[in-house]
């Protein structure tokens, strides 16, 4: 009787498993939806559920069909390779996953109908002013959401490598003050889903592509923002990454297959040196630990030379662009992922929507490194980046050392006229992102010892110089911070953005005086950049330094504008002589710093470390 009743239980156990071997459960797909009429006809969807392998998906939609199902080494994955045609309809059809002749599940997917057409996506250009910020540190909009159920990490705003709480509606609210400042784009560091246990707030350990974090707001409050910022001029810019993803991601304990990441034996860590890939004598041991190290522990680096993997990041983008209509990428860390699969995307991209900006961070310290990066025909190996628009890091170090060395023959300002005499080696230099700091060094205001004249200089040449010139947030109030104390000093938060801080400085009554100089020198400059299409598309003529003092010009049909650094420490008469080749053209100039004229471009006296600007008329 004993031995009967072990028969018994083992054929029930025997039934149970092979019951739970056939049930499917879908748990997600990616991506979640997407819309009709796009020029691509090609959909790859990403299904993930306990055995949806052991299924056969089916879809009977007008204009969509199944091509192809694709299976990967993780039974709880599918790929569906989906065909949809230009004339497919807007709406809602079930997936059904069938085993044998029963649907084991089913999923609604839906089909949006496109708001705008591809062509009218224009993306951001040399009109622009671009204001970086970084959104848990810029303002608080809604503390209610600064610890939310299933988040590994709370606020803590004393610590400066936590989360400080600065969200969505933080940016939704100050919308005014970044118009009124004369800002037509706004870069906002990364605002999807970092569930990681520590230092999340930054962004850029990713752990869900299509999902806003819940401490930052919803998908939808990422679509107001938008929808308000664009009512009052001002583009978005979204923060992409395809270099590494958050190891806390949802597939982290199963992936699809197992080259999903860029694996080694061991924690490998990037050597972090981008200029390998385009270095025709690198080693291939050095080209490998650059491409395929991790960035850090907790970013999984990733295979895009895995097609699944590569389609998942391709799609991602679009759908965020078309979901919100985004009017340009900043690509993170460009040159690290595989450099064929970046060119691919951006040829993609461009396909899809033909006027549209990416621009990639190419942090290489050195013109010709950069350039390799900006889509031209002189690269020596034939590679095409197809990338619109990259950051221009070179002259980002020469504005600090040209302001802080003393001058010379090759020091000081002329390091500024070394820098623009490569422009050379870019296809089109115009196509630069300008900028003097950013959220992964020193400050500004730090790196000139906190000098205001050396302030004015820098912001006048980011503001008139060839490209498109981007400012970091705070820097309009002279907010300090040395990198090497750690990131949250260079990203501390915003005074006023929260509720209770004693001072604001979103208001002139809350700005110190040196603040407000800096904050109106700036507002100054952006207003009038913004309108002045002179500056924003002129070809530029400029003349060595002499004696401290460099002088640059920009040209567009009758219109001119003059750009003066005295960068000496003593006043100094520029003769206009020199520059007859441009003055002669013109009869009087306007000053745009202040009120003066000159009747006559004879000469002008600059006063020590200080800018001059003017418009010449004819």
């Amino acid at each position: 009787m004993k031995g009967f009743r072990i028969i018994i239980v083992s054929l029930f156990l025997i039934t149970a498993l092979s019951s739970s071997a056939q049930k499917v459960n879908i748990e997600r797909i990616d991506p979640p939806f997407w819309w009709s009429g796009m020029n691509s006809s090609k959909l790859q969807l990403m299904v993930y559920g306990e055995n949806i392998s052991l299924s056969r998906p089916v879809i009977d939609y007008p204009g969509v069909k199944i091509e192809r199902t694709i299976l990967v080494e993780s039974p709880n994955y599918i790929f569906l390779d989906l065909l949809i045609d230009k004339d497919a309809k807007a709406g809602k059809f079930n997936i059904d996953f069938r085993k044998g002749k029963k649907t084991r599940a089913s999923y609604t997917y839906e089909l949006k109908q496109r708001t705008k057409d591809a062509n009218s996506y224009t993306g951001f250009d040399n009109s622009d002013n671009i204001y970086l910020l970084m959104p848990d540190r810029f303002a608080n909009g809604n503390p209610e959401n600064d610890d939310m159920p299933g988040m590994l990490e709370k606020a803590d705003r004393s610590n400066p490598n936590g989360r400080h709480g600065g969200d969505i509606q933080g940016i939704q609210n100050n919308l005014d003050y970044l118009k009124d400042m004369g800002v037509t784009a706004i870069w906002i560091n990364p605002l999807l889903e970092n569930n990681m246990p520590t230092y999340s707030y930054h962004g850029y350990a990713m752990t869900d592509l299509y999902k806003v974090d819940p401490r930052f707001g919803t998908n939808e409050d990422y679509k107001n923002l938008v929808t308000t910022a664009h009512e009052k001029g001002i583009k978005i810019i979204q923060d992409m990454v395809f270099n590494h993803l958050g190891t806390n991601y949802f597939w982290k304990d199963d992936l699809p297959s197992q080259d999903w990441y860029n694996e080694w034996p061991e924690f490998t860590r990037s050597n972090y040196r981008g200029g390998t890939v385009n270095d025709p004598n690198a080693s291939e041991y050095d080209y490998n630990k650059m491409v395929k190290g991790w960035f850090d522990k907790t970013m999984a680096d990733l295979n895009q030379n895995n097609p699944l993997m590569a389609n998942y990041l391709i799609q991602n983008s679009i759908w965020w662009i078309e979901y919100l209509d985004l009017d340009g990428i900043r690509q993170d860390t460009y040159p690290y992922p595989f450099k064929d699969f970046m060119a691919t995307w951006m040829e993609t991209l461009l396909i899809e929507y033909p006027n549209y900006n990416v621009v990639g961070e190419v942090w290489l310290s050195y013109p010709q490194a950069v350039a390799y990066w900006l889509e031209n025909d002189n690269n020596q190996d034939g590679y095409h980046s197809h990338l619109t628009n990259v950051f221009d890091f070179p002259l980002m170090y020469a504005i600090t050392n040209s302001l802080n060395e003393e001058e010379g023959w090759s020091t000081g300002i002329t390091k500024m006229y070394e820098i623009l005499s490569q422009d050379y080696v870019y296809s089109d230099p115009n196509k630069l992102v300008l900028f003097a700091d950013n959220h992964d060094g020193d400050r500004l205001y730090t790196k000139l010892g906190e000098d205001m004249n050396k302030f004015k200089m820098a912001m006048s040449m980011l503001f008139t110089m060839r490209g498109i010139p981007q400012l970091y947030y705070g820097t309009e109030i002279l907010m300090t911070g040395y990198e090497h104390q750690g990131h949250g000093f260079i990203r501390e938060d915003f005074p006023g953005g929260w509720e209770g801080d004693s001072i604001n400085a979103f208001s002139s009554q809350g700005r110190t005086k040196e603040q407000n100089e800096a904050f109106n020198f700036i507002k100054k400059l952006m207003n009038w950049r913004k309108s002045n299409k002179t500056v924003q598309n002129g070809l530029t003529t400029h003349f060595i330094p002499e004696d401290g003092v460099y002088v640059y010009f920009r040209e567009l049909n009758d219109e001119c504008v003059m750009v003066i650094i005295n960068n000496s420490k003593e006043d100094q008469f520029v003769d206009f002589g020199r520059f007859e080749e441009i003055t002669s053209k013109y009869k009087s100039a306007k000053s745009v710093l202040d009120r003066s004229y000159l009747d006559k471009l004879e000469g002008f006296k600059v006063e020590a470390k200080s800018p001059a600007i003017f418009e010449l008329h004819k």
